[in-house]
Formats: C-alpha cells, sequence, structure tokens
C-alpha cells in the first residue's frame, strides 16, 4: 500500500523576539557642534580637491581614491567615538577617515606625495596610512581584509577589558566578500565590540548595486548571524552621529557587533583613472544639487543664525590650511634609499 506524502511543517521564525537596537534619531547638535561637524567636512572636501589637483600635476603617483561626497560618513561616525579608546580600520579610501580622526592634515598629504614626512615615512602612500597614537589601523589595499582585521581589534579591546570598539568600515563592493562573513560569524559568536560600517556609494568600483547584490539592503546582511543592522542617510551628518551613538551604546554594553549601512555617493570616479562612465552626469549632478552633506550643513547654520560672511571665513581658512599641507608635501625631502629596508619585520628571525 503506497504512502501518502509528509506534509511539511508550516516555516515557524527561529528567533521571533530577539532583541534589537533602538531606531536612531537624528542627532540634536547645538550651534557649535554643528559648526565644528561642517569644518571637518569641508576640510576633507578641499583637502581631497587638492590631491586631486596634486595628482594631476604628477606629485601624487600609484594609485589615489577620493573621499568626495561621503563626507558626513567618516564625520558623522567618528565624532562620537574616543580618539586613544576606540579603533578605526578601514580601506584604501581613507584620507577622509584620517582627518576625521584629528590627524595632521600636512603628515596625511606628505604620505600622498611619498615624503619622508609622511605619516608611513612616505612608503605607504594614499593606501597604506597608519597611526597608533590615534588608533587608526589604515588603510588597505585589499578588498574586504579590513573586515577581519577590524574583528581581530575588536576581539584585542574586549579581551584587554579596555572598553573600547573597534569601527570597521567597508563598501558595497566588499560586502561579497567571503571573509566578511567568516568575520560575522566569529564577532557574534563572541560577542566582539565592533560597528560594521558599510559605505554602500551604490557603484563598488563600476558595477551599480542592483546589477551586483542579489540583497541590495546591505543592513540585512548579518541576520543569518544574529547580527542586527540599521540604515541610515549617509548624506545627513546628524542622522549618522544619531546612528553612531545607538551603535556604540549597543556594542558598549557586551551585546555584540551591529551594521550600519550608510547610503552615500561619490561624485569622483572609483579612483583618479576612473572615468566614471557607468552612470550619468545628470546623476551625479543631482546628488550634488539635493543631497550634498556640506550644503545641507550650510542651510542648517544659516538656519541657526550663523552669517553667510562666517561660512565664507570658514572656507578661507580650511582652503588656507589645505594650501599649506600641501607646500608642505611638495616641498619635504623624499625618504633615504636605506629606508627600504626598514620596517619591513618587527625584529630579527
Amino acid at each position: 500500500m503506497a504512502r501518502s506524502p509528509k506534509t511539511a511543517a508550516p516555516a515557524v521564525p527561529l528567533t521571533p523576539n530577539r532583541e534589537r537596537p533602538a531606531q536612531p534619531q537624528r542627532y540634536q547638535a547645538s550651534k557649535e557642534e554643528l559648526l565644528d561637524f561642517y569644518k571637518q567636512m569641508l576640510l576633507i572636501r578641499r583637502f581631497e580637491e587638492r590631491a586631486g589637483q596634486l595628482y594631476g600635476l604628477g606629485f601624487i603617483g600609484g594609485f589615489c581614491h577620493l573621499y568626495i561626497g561621503q563626507e558626513a560618513v567618516a564625520v558623522g561616525l567618528q565624532s562620537a567615538m574616543t580618539v586613544g579608546k576606540d579603533s578605526v580600520i578601514t580601506g584604501y579610501r581613507d584620507h577622509g577617515h584620517m582627518l576625521a580622526y584629528g590627524i595632521d592634515p600636512k603628515v596625511i598629504m606628505a604620505e600622498l606625495t611619498g615624503r619622508a614626512a609622511g605619516i608611513s615615512k612616505g612608503k605607504g602612500g594614499s593606501m597604506h596610512m597608519f597611526s597608533v597614537e590615534h588608533g587608526f589601523y589604515g588603510g588597505h589595499g585589499i578588498v574586504g581584509a579590513q573586515v577581519s582585521l577590524g574583528t581581530g581589534l575588536a576581539l584585542k579591546h574586549k579581551y584587554s577589558e579596555d572598553g573600547g570598539v573597534n569601527l570597521a568600515y567597508f563598501g558595497d563592493g566588499a560586502a561579497n566578500q567571503g571573509q566578511v562573513y567568516e568575520s560575522f560569524n566569529m564577532a557574534k559568536l563572541w560577542d566582539l565590540p565592533v560597528i560594521y560600517a558599510i559605505e554602500n556609494n551604490h557603484y563598488a568600483m563600476g558595477t551599480s548595486v542592483e546589477r551586483s547584490a542579489s540583497e541590495p539592503d546591505f543592513y540585512k546582511r548579518g541576520e543569518s548571524f544574529q547580527i542586527p543592522g540599521i540604515q541610515v542617510d549617509g548624506m545627513d551628518v546628524l542622522a549618522v552621529r544619531g546612528a553612531a551613538q545607538v551603535a556604540l551604546e549597543w556594542t558598549r554594553s557586551g551585546k555584540g557587533p551591529i551594521i550600519l549601512e550608510l547610503k552615500t555617493y561619490r561624485y569622483r570616479g572609483h579612483s583618479m583613472s576612473d572615468p566614471a562612465k557607468y552612470r550619468t552626469r545628470e546623476e551625479v549632478q543631482s546628488y550634488r544639487e539635493n543631497q550634498d552633506p556640506i550644503q545641507r550643513a550650510e542651510k542648517e547654520l544659516v538656519a541657526m543664525g550663523v552669517a553667510e560672511e562666517e561660512l565664507k571665513a570658514i572656507d578661507k581658512e580650511i582652503k588656507d590650511i589645505v594650501v599649506e599641507a600641501a607646500k608642505f608635501a611638495e616641498e619635504a625631502p623624499e625618504p633615504e634609499a636605506g629606508e627600504l629596508y626598514t620596517d619591513v619585520l618587527v625584529e630579527r628571525y
């Protein structure tokens, strides 16, 4: 006698009552705080514009990835962190993150031009910068490598019980790397204090998210590891700052990793060698006119009573800082030939 087929059991959510972080609120900044955020974003913008010019003039060689358009992400997140206590790690688009962590523009620009005064003695260039003093651990050229390294830094924070949190940046392109998910798994198993910040600028190197990601909402990528995620307007520095506070509260309280997806946009190509023909000029112009993070902050400052003359004076002050940094980087001496053999190994073996 033939047996009747078994009826499949209905699908039941495995963790329907899992705790989730609170929905972040837009940060209520004072006029002084917003002015500080504005200055930091403007410094990144003017610095990167100058770096692009120096690259065109041949002062900067190799690869150079500019952060123009994404300034609100680094400033919003890192303004909530504690320099020297927390750690930051990112990929090769790293100039803006260093500036947002208070590192001297002169030593960053000198590194770009390959000078001995650079933060990595002129041997790292655009993609490989580092500052132990600030807890900034690079600058990495291998796509997605910083996610595993950031997870290791979070393990260090937990092991040493220093109260620190690691902020690991990566992009929508790196979000499809296998090592990212190995890191997610370990981070949640050990409830490590790490914030995974996905800077979704929509195009990775040059392929749109819609064509490269079966799940384009990257904040959901940690669900199968029980890592909660939040999607944030990455073109609004106050929205980013509000999300940063929620994420830091979550990780510092011992609840483990969290994912922030920052919806942002880069105005330039992936690198200086990228003509960005995969998108229209109209699309870029629309972001510049309607969502630019610096212009949005500027409008709010004017509404708070800041005079346009004061904003112009700030812009001049920032430009002077960048001009001075560029002059320093152009005139500083190159490394001695013997530097080729230093810092290769920690010690002799």
